[in-house]
């Protein structure tokens, strides 16, 4: 029997020009153009991560979604990270190289010249010196630009809305849905629980995080804001999208479930990772990165349990310089368990199939077919 979807849902469909209330979540380093195109083409919304994206490299992901789309009218989502910058810190920097270290040493086969000296910041946030990356979005005119880790100024918000783009924010908490409302530009509230894969949205990670779960973000923000609502942590199967939909959300953002399609950028030793008994344990850690993110538990995340906390890590995205570094060198000698294996809690119901068959499975189980 068929989903009976809502009026209000119904007429945010059309906004977004969907034909399912389903969202591949952005997943900067595993999403594709291909992954996203097969989504958008198929009525979800596809997601690119431009997080990690030089402004050179997000104009050829956009170009290559673009090709991929079935017409110039199939939406498709870009998302930016707008973090703080990193405090300099050469003493906590300098000691977490040190800690590493014996890691390093375990597989660079005695080239000193593959562990680093230094920590960089490998990524620029959307908030600072962004006016290459604004000028992109106004050239590309993304349907939908989607943020992370916070907003950035509204003379930004203002350009990106006045150019056509519609907005959306992730938050993880009921103050950080607050600040979003105040700035009267995003259309659409991404409620990312506790349970959700890769890094927390959270806009400050030095401050008090109440680690809400998806079910009671979302309702405590169904209860007190204005603007619409999607759900995004933990939800894999389409019994969860119906009970999200009958809480009364727009829609629902999913990212873990895409992580083993074919169509992802997810390698052989993540994804055979996502498929085995590793994917019943997941952990929140800040080591491999520098922020809080939900990974399956890894050489990684075994590391932060044998520093118990004693140690501060560097800012993002200085600590992840370093994790990129050793995972590519452990990798180039078979050891996959230093990658950023980002994911959420039901990580141990992902499903190995194409994105088109999964999404097609998800509706299905949902009763959303027509």
């Amino acid at each position: 029997m068929a989903y009976p979807l809502s009026s209000h849902v119904r007429s945010h469909l059309s906004k977004l020009n969907l034909k399912y209330p389903i969202i591949q979540a952005p997943m900067a380093g595993v999403s594709t153009p291909q992954l996203a195109s097969t989504l958008s083409n198929a009525g979800a919304l596809g997601s690119i991560g431009l997080g990690a994206s030089t402004p050179t490299s997000a104009r050829q992901m956009i170009h290559d979604t673009q090709k991929l789309l079935r017409s110039r009218n199939t939406p498709y989502n870009v998302n930016l990270f707008v973090h703080s910058h990193p405090t300099p810190n050469t003493q906590v920097n300098t000691k977490w190289l040190e800690i590493l270290r014996p890691h390093f040493d375990k597989y660079r086969d005695g080239d000193v010249s593959e562990v680093p000296k230094e920590l960089r910041v490998i990524y620029k946030s959307f908030v600072y010196d962004n006016s290459e990356m604004v000028d992109l979005l106004l050239d590309t005119k993304p349907p939908i630009i989607s943020f992370h880790f916070g907003l950035p100024s509204l003379d930004v918000l203002k350009e990106l809305k006045q150019n056509g783009s519609i907005l959306m924010a992730t938050a993880t908490s009921l103050e950080e849905a607050r600040i979003i409302e105040n700035a009267q530009m995003i259309d659409y509230i991404v409620a990312q629980g506790y349970e959700a894969g890769g890094h927390r949205g959270i806009f400050n990670p030095s401050g008090l995080d109440e680690k809400l779960s998806t079910f009671v973000l979302t309702s405590l923000l169904l209860e007190r804001c204005a603007t619409p609502i999607i759900a995004a942590g933990g939800i894999m199967h389409g019994s969860h999208i119906k009970a999200y939909l009958d809480l009364g959300v727009v829609a629902v953002q999913l990212g873990t479930a895409f992580i083993g399609c074919p169509e992802s950028s997810a390698d052989a030793g993540y994804k055979a990772a996502l498929f085995s008994q590793k994917s019943e344990r997941t952990k929140m850690t800040r080591v491999i990165s520098g922020r809080p993110a939900r990974s399956l538990v890894n050489r990684f995340t075994e590391l932060e349990d044998e520093l118990e906390g004693e140690v501060e890590v560097p800012d993002y995205p200085l600590t992840y310089d370093a994790g990129k570094a050793l995972h590519a060198l452990a990798k180039a000698r078979g050891e996959h368990g230093y990658g950023a294996q980002w994911a959420g809690q039901g990580a141990s119901l992902a499903r190995e199939m194409g994105a088109r068959e999964l999404l097609e499975r998800l509706v299905e189980e949902a009763g959303l077919g027509s």
